[in-house]
């Protein structure tokens, strides 16, 4: 018996934030960026809440949410006791949001009312996932804390958000978009609404991003680039990821490279071998690739799987993407010297099961390599 969700309200459009005017005499603790307190669009997102309601401010979030920056948070949950949370942000505060959440239930005993996400990248699908990724710091590993009452009861996605985001932030965290697209739509889990919202996802990001991250000011591509970041991870928050995100997460813990960077420099050594290794995944690919009227339908899908590969690449040449650790700045030696805790700590990343095929140690190593280089 297959299972779909899709629990969370969505309003999409400039005018989405206006939905904020609804809420009423409710105790509401925002998590948003760091940079957002003072700026015109949190003002712009407090100016829509009524009077009637007490808002308290968490900004203090980091990139990658440590959890010691993250009980700071629950400590302000613990002295407000809201009954709704709002993220604002990226995904680095909507799951910090999400986490926060998570331990100031359990630590008070009892559940709120309400989570709202508000994102302002196109990139990572928190505002419609039931998963909160952390890092453990000292011991250099991502938690994922994996609850489906996590999954925010309303998301409002306003492209003007994003509009304003650094032009690395565009092209990251819409590659992250395009690995969940394509991780999903060949996961364990995958049925054939998850696949269209992939296919569909590949076809969005392929023809748009890269316009995007070249004219940020361009409102209708940014609002289909916004919600097919939305479509997406509603796909992999069904269907399931792979072993893409479960290396790009030990990139992340180990290197600090930004999660969609570190997604999009794995992304082609793991389409390549799950195409090499599972037919139903080549065939996927192939299918995908060629709606997206990036190959002919005459061609084999194996051929189809090389040029998606290449566009993957083109697309970061054009975005000014580093493609490899080495690349990126990272030493190759000591990057190599990592291999052994890469991959076991891959193995147990909660992503790992998604993968249509399972690797052995040294596949995972084998892919780790060619990212190194």
């Amino acid at each position: 018996m297959e299972e779909i969700q899709i629990p969370t309200k969505i309003f999409s459009g400039i005018d989405s934030l206006d939905w904020l005017k609804s809420l009423k005499a409710k105790k509401i603790l925002m998590v948003c960026d760091s940079f957002l307190p003072n700026t015109p669009t949190l003002d712009g997102i407090k100016n829509r809440i009524d009077n009637s309601n007490e808002v308290n401010i968490f900004s203090d979030v980091k990139p990658d949410p440590p959890l010691d920056n993250i009980m700071e948070g629950v400590k302000q949950f613990n002295d407000v006791k809201p009954n709704v949370m709002i993220g604002i942000g990226g995904g680095s505060a909507i799951d910090t949001g999400k986490a926060i959440r998570f331990f100031g239930e359990k630590i008070n005993h009892y559940d709120i009312d309400l989570f709202i996400a508000i994102p302002t990248t196109s990139g990572t699908g928190s505002e419609v996932t039931n998963t909160s990724v952390v890092s453990d710091t000292k011991n250099h590993t991502k938690m994922p804390i994996i609850k489906d009452h996590l999954t925010p009861d309303i998301a409002l996605l306003d492209p003007k958000l994003v509009m304003t985001a650094p032009k690395s932030v565009t092209a990251f965290s819409g590659l992250d978009v395009l690995t969940h697209s394509l991780e999903s739509l060949v996961a364990r889990d995958a049925n054939t609404i998850t696949d269209a919202l992939a296919e569909k996802g590949i076809d969005i990001i392929t023809h748009n991003l890269v316009d995007c991250y070249r004219h940020g000011d361009d409102a209708d591509k940014r609002k289909v680039v916004h919600e097919a970041s939305c479509a997406a991870g509603i796909a992999f928050n069904n269907a399931g990821l792979g072993i893409c995100h479960s290396i790009a997460h030990q990139l992340g813990a180990n290197f600090h490279i930004p999660h969609g960077l570190a997604c999009a420099m794995t992304l082609p050594y793991v389409i390549d071998y799950n195409a090499k290794n599972c037919q139903t995944a080549m065939h996927k690919y192939g299918c995908a690739i060629k709606k997206a009227g990036l190959a002919s339908q005459g061609l084999s899908d194996r051929i189809a799987v090389q040029r998606l590969i290449a566009k993957i690449k083109q697309m970061m040449v054009q975005m000014d993407c580093p493609q490899s650790l080495r690349s990126f700045g990272i030493d190759v030696n000591e990057a190599l010297s990592k291999t052994q805790v890469v991959v076991a700590d891959a193995r147990k990343d909660g992503t790992f099961p998604g993968n249509p095929i399972v690797p052995t140690d040294d596949d995972l190593a084998d892919i780790y390599k060619k990212v190194i280089k």
